[in-house]
């Protein structure tokens, strides 16, 4: 009866927050040969954001009625963008990460590949265990760059990226607290609550989505960079005057402009992959389950699998490192 009562509050649980948690194996599928997706995903989403920007001037076009400092809307902008990376009605972040994962398996289907949970390392865990992970397929992988990286890493990036983006510009947060809030998320309904794993490849894929919606209009100095590469910097979106526009309605006109492409490459690396920055369990016996399974798919397997990766997340990250690097990563040092 009590196992019963538990269920339910699971499901009713689960109801509340569909779709909030979706994991890969990333062990299964680890020789497999994948042609690289970059190129394709990096075409999606400039395609997805050019679609926002031209909806988002066009809400402008009555110039007659719009005075001078009331062109390039900053919140329609955000707004627009969210809808069109989402392909959504709606720009409310919600559960529309785990939407575009799904999105994502559909349209790089020739380049991904798909695993269901009963052939994966996750078998053996128990709806009471993982409810979330046993409701729902797993998201499928794929090849970024030579790196073995989950779909849902995509969501992650784009919708917990745009809600740390707003804890920081519209609550007045730090990144260490919008971070910190990222990883009592992963503890909590997308991780351990929902699937009894904790990613810290979900973590990285956040704070990279952060960077991103920060350099939609740099809002801010990149913390990852320099002085000298953040002085060279250029934000991927400006305000810019319409000359002939201008000229036509005998008044400045301005409207958003693509300023520099979107590329995935700027933020990807070896940490995205979770064979290098390492899950966590909920408890001892998640965590034996899926050891052994993984001794009986890759007996040779050890994470992090390519410890280079990990020291040159160590660099890349710097202070920020022990936020969205697993301890295993962080302890590895140059022989």
């Amino acid at each position: 009866m009590q196992k019963i009562f538990i269920l339910f509050a699971l499901i009713s649980t689960f109801a509340c927050h569909a779709g909030f948690a979706a994991e890969i194996d990333s062990v299964t599928p680890r020789k497999l040969k994948l042609d690289n997706s970059l190129t394709i995903i990096n075409t999606i989403f400039n395609r997805r954001i050019q679609e926002a920007i031209q909806k988002a001037n066009a809400q402008q076009d009555d110039i007659e009625d719009i005075e001078q400092d009331e062109f390039c809307d900053e919140e329609v902008l955000y707004t627009e963008l969210r809808k069109a990376i989402f392909q959504s009605f709606t720009a409310s972040w919600g559960i529309k990460g785990y939407d575009l994962d799904k999105q994502l398996r559909s349209l790089l289907a020739r380049q991904s590949y798909s695993l269901s949970l009963n052939d994966s390392i996750y078998r053996d865990i128990d709806y009471l265990e993982g409810f979330s992970l046993n409701i729902k397929e797993l998201s499928d992988v794929v090849n970024i760059n030579g790196h073995l990286v989950g779909l849902d890493k995509m969501g992650h990036f784009f919708a917990e990226g745009w809600q740390y983006f707003e804890l920081t510009q519209n609550d007045d947060r730090t990144i260490d607290q919008a971070l910190e809030w990222g990883k009592q998320q992963e503890a909590g309904k997308f991780g351990y609550t929902t699937t009894g794993i904790f990613s810290f490849a979900d973590l990285v894929a956040n704070f990279n989505g952060w960077r991103f919606w920060n350099k939609v209009l740099l809002s801010e100095n990149d913390p990852l960079n320099g002085a000298i590469a953040n002085f060279l910097s250029r934000p991927y979106i400006t305000c810019e005057i319409q000359i002939i526009t201008s000229i036509k309605s005998k008044k400045i006109v301005k409207a958003w402009e693509y300023n520099t492409r979107f590329d995935l490459s700027d933020y990807i690396d070896g940490t995205w992959d979770e064979g290098n920055n390492c899950n966590s369990y909920e408890d001892p016996v998640i965590e034996e389950k899926v050891t052994l399974r993984i001794k009986n798919v890759n007996p040779d397997f050890i994470c992090p699998l390519i410890a280079d990766y990990c020291l040159k997340s160590q660099n890349k990250y710097g202070y920020y490192a022990k936020h969205v690097l697993h301890p295993y990563c962080l302890m590895v040092t140059k022989e």
